[in-house]
């Protein structure tokens, strides 16, 4: 696995951004956060991560509107979805998009290992 891969978290709840850092940090992980799905699309200097994880609901651009906007713009960014307000219809417009997961919050740590383990280990 190449654990100096950088993820991606972008998440309004600084909470759920710092919990998520200090696991990626200790699984072995480079991470970068944002606390807007804009803020994310505004770094302009970082380049692509090797994964993003992203909340669904968020003000001004949704975690999907920003997968759409990421395709949109030809950018290729492995994600996994988490939200406290899981839906069918969001779960597979996500996932038809090429999401690799959609887990409920709070999601549990090893199910993100799991995740990010299949990004990198195929």
């Amino acid at each position: 696995m190449d654990k100096t891969a950088t993820i991606a978290i972008v998440d309004d709840d600084e909470g759920v951004r710092s919990s998520l850092t200090s696991l990626l940090r200790s699984l072995g992980y480079e991470v970068r956060s944002y606390s807007s799905a804009q803020d994310f699309l505004d770094d302009h200097k970082a380049g692509d991560p090797a994964c993003m994880i992203t909340d669904i609901q968020m003000p001004n651009m949704t975690g999907d509107q920003l997968q759409a906007e990421l395709i949109a713009r030809g950018r290729s960014v492995p994600m996994i979805f988490m939200t406290a307000f899981p839906t069918e219809v969001t779960r597979a417009r996500v996932m038809a998009a090429g999401a690799l997961a959609y887990l409920d919050k709070p999601a549990d740590d090893d199910a993100i290992a799991r995740c990010l383990a299949s990004v990198f280990n195929g």
